[in-house]
């Protein structure tokens, strides 16, 4: 172990050059202006006619017959659940490990969630801890490319189709990201995705389905998308989005009751966004994968990202992560290595990630419908519900995974200060050690 003094210790800190822009995150230009401006000017914030060109400027970057746009992701991922045939009754299979916005949508339809683990090296859905959850009235899988990294689509997919399941890809963390050379996001049935600011794609706040199964999509516009269903209205015009009998007869009012129209000032800075994202997505690459490079063989951490031949990639690298091995550094807690690497000057360092859903009160006593029982099993559904210890993995995030900056240009200079400062606390944590 080297003996440069840690700052936590009293010695100096790792990171010491002002970052200036490295951080800074949507890029908006004059460009991105010029766009939500014209949509204001006009006053088409309400119609539809940019977002059907965002649509479709979507659907061709992704390789997809449809694209539909939402005002947000976690509607986006609600309207494909719902395609996707999921009921009163219904069971989906979701990773613990996510937002809550993968799943928590299913008890609105008075289904319920069976929650798997995750795998420790990539943070996402463990396919050997699927089969076995598959019941009479599982619906879907939803899959969570988890910070950016491919969900072993492969293995689920074949799970999926044996059991003729739904597969669900929610690709807000992994928007441009690849798996095995294919886009994520067009593996599975559908896909579906947050586009809100702090995403890596992000055009304001919205969401975007993608899929090639007309049925889903009709599916999809019927829900939520009133003034694409086909009928009549006073102030619409008729639009052919459906074309299935059993839909058009409710033409003109949602399915759901759910009203999925984006403001068109979003879709009008996605138009831009888009455009640009493919260069700004291989300059976050080509940073991300710089600071990795300078951790190579340090103890006790680990780059959360895919193998460099497997043809898999991290997209934007949203929301990085970084994987703790502490039994390589004396045991020292997760929490007591990011706490000294914030002192360093890395103020993002934090241990962990989400809570696991599945110990959520939500998810296990909330009565969502007012019948004097929980949801999760008030339409006899199974009652898959989990206490403490039954998804170890998921369980014990806080300490196998921590944060990492998200650097959106390469500039080496800076990026070795913040690797500095990683490799620093781990070549040193016998000294944080003996502090405890």
């Amino acid at each position: 172990m080297k003996t440069e003094k840690l700052a936590e210790l009293g010695g100096p800190k790792s990171v010491t050059q002002d970052p200036g822009d490295i951080f800074r995150w949507p890029i908006v230009t004059a460009e991105d202006e010029q766009a939500v401006l014209e949509v204001l000017r006009r006053g088409s914030m309400s119609g539809n006619d940019v977002t059907k060109r965002f649509e479709a400027e979507f659907a061709e970057w992704m390789g997809m017959q449809f694209a539909l746009a939402y005002p947000n992701g976690t509607e986006a991922i609600r309207a494909a659940t719902w395609a996707c045939g999921v009921g009163a009754g219904d069971e989906i299979i979701c990773p613990s490990m996510t937002y809550w916005a993968s799943a928590t949508q299913a008890l609105s339809m008075g289904a319920t969630v069976n929650f798997a683990d995750i795998e420790a090296d990539t943070l996402c859905i463990d396919p050997g801890d699927i089969a076995h959850r598959i019941g009479p009235r599982t619906k879907a899988i939803v899959v969570v490319h988890y910070a950016g990294y491919p969900c072993d689509m492969d293995a689920i997919l074949r799970i999926a189709r044996k059991h003729n399941v739904r597969v669900i890809e929610d690709v807000s963390h992994a928007q441009g990201g690849l798996y095995k050379g294919r886009m994520l996001g067009t593996l599975g049935d559908v896909g579906a995705m947050s586009l809100m600011a702090g995403k890596a794609l992000a055009i304001g706040e919205g969401g975007m389905v993608v899929t090639n199964d007309r049925a889903i999509y009709e599916q999809c516009v019927a829900y939520g998308h009133y003034e694409r269903t086909g009928g009549p209205a006073r102030w619409t015009e008729p639009d052919a989005a459906v074309t299935i009998p059993q839909l058009k007869v409710f033409a003109g009012l949602p399915i759901g009751g759910y009203k999925h129209r984006i403001n068109q000032t979003c879709s009008a800075m996605g138009r831009v966004q888009l455009k640009h994202y493919a260069t700004r997505m291989a300059e976050i690459q080509k940073a991300m994968n710089r600071f990795w490079d300078m951790l190579e063989d340090t103890p006790g951490i680990r780059p959360h990202r895919p193998p460099e031949d497997s043809g898999s990639t991290m997209g934007g690298w949203y929301c990085p992560r970084g994987l703790y091995r502490p039994d390589e550094l004396g045991g020292l807690a997760c929490r007591l290595f990011c706490q000294a690497v914030r002192a360093e000057g890395v103020p993002m360092c934090q241990e962990g990630a989400v809570l696991p859903l599945h110990l959520h009160p939500v998810f296990n006593e909330a009565d969502i419908f007012r019948q004097g029982r929980p949801t999760v099993v008030a339409f006899g559904q199974r009652d898959v519900r989990q206490g403490p210890g039954t998804l170890p993995v998921s369980e014990s995030i806080d300490e196998i995974t921590f944060a990492v900056p998200w650097f959106k240009h390469d500039r080496p200079q800076i990026i070795a200060e913040y690797a500095a400062a990683y490799r620093k606390v781990a070549e040193n944590a016998e000294a944080l050690l003996q502090k405890t």
